[in-house]
């Protein structure tokens, strides 16, 4: 049965995209069907991530609205075939949304691939209680910053209160990621480290990937780090193998923070 994996964040400008983007290629490129769908309405960038915007004809929208169906508007990845695209519109509003027909779109994909990752939108809107609605496990993007770390907290109470599987008695698996670690900035106690953020959310981490001059110019490639051999790229094969169920060490990032007796107060 497939997995749906919806990656999320409290704020925009955290690397919620560019999780997706490499996250997606990695499970592909372990022999896993994944189709990666961008429910950021209006504001898609995942098609450029992926360097696929030139490919888009179809988009999710047109496919719950009945203008096409899925093949139609799926978009098999260049370099990685068992990877597929489906993208946001860019045109339309967050509301045009509707939770059945966002379920029906979720359990086609279910039948045909074995993880459905969905790029949420940042924020509390419409769009964004869409997009983890149906979801089994949520990745919460954060950066080790007050302001970050504060709406992700907020993000994972939405999550854990207007879930289906919360509606149903359950709960939604989450862990965290905490993208833009500048290690020298930790050990000086001038950034919140690792310890800081989890000391705060109570979630499990499952990713940290460090500040890298790499992503922007991969970005702008259209080729996600992940296919490389920089620190973020190396971090993101360490989340996939997580994910698939490996036991992978993190990387030890030491920590002389004083900001967290009075980050706490911010959450009491």
């Amino acid at each position: 049965m497939a997995e749906v994996i919806t990656i999320t964040s409290g704020k925009g400008g955290v690397g919620k995209s560019t999780a997706t983007a490499n996250i997606a290629v990695g499970l592909a490129q372990s022999g896993k069907k994944v189709a990666a769908v961008d429910f950021d309405i209006g504001l898609r960038n995942l098609d450029m991530i992926l360097g696929l915007e030139n490919r888009i004809v179809y988009d999710v929208v047109d496919v719950m609205e009945g203008k096409c169906n899925l093949s139609q508007a799926l978009i098999n990845d260049k370099k990685t075939k068992n990877l597929y695209f489906l993208p946001a519109s860019q045109s339309k509003d967050k509301n045009i949304l509707d939770k059945q027909k966002v379920k029906n779109l979720i359990e086609s994909l279910k039948k045909d691939f074995d993880y459905v990752l969905l790029d949420s939108p940042a924020g509390i809107e419409g769009g964004f209680e869409h997009a983890i609605f149906w979801a089994d496990r949520a990745l919460v993007v954060v950066t080790p910053e007050v302001s970050s770390v504060r709406d992700g907290d907020r993000v994972i109470g939405i999550i854990d209160a207007k879930s289906d599987r919360a509606k149903n008695g359950s709960e939604v698996q989450k862990h965290i990621i905490i993208n833009r670690l500048k290690p020298e900035l930790v050990q000086k106690g001038e950034m919140l480290s690792n310890e800081d953020v989890l000391n705060i959310l109570a979630l499990p981490l499952i990713g940290l990937i460090p500040e890298d001059s790499k992503v922007v110019s991969a970005t702008n490639a259209g080729e996600p780090v992940i296919y490389g051999n920089s620190p973020s790229g190396e971090a993101y094969k360490r989340i996939v193998k997580r994910l698939l169920g490996e036991a992978v060490d993190f990387p030890e990032f030491k920590s002389q923070s004083g900001f967290l007796g009075a980050f706490k107060r911010l959450f009491q």
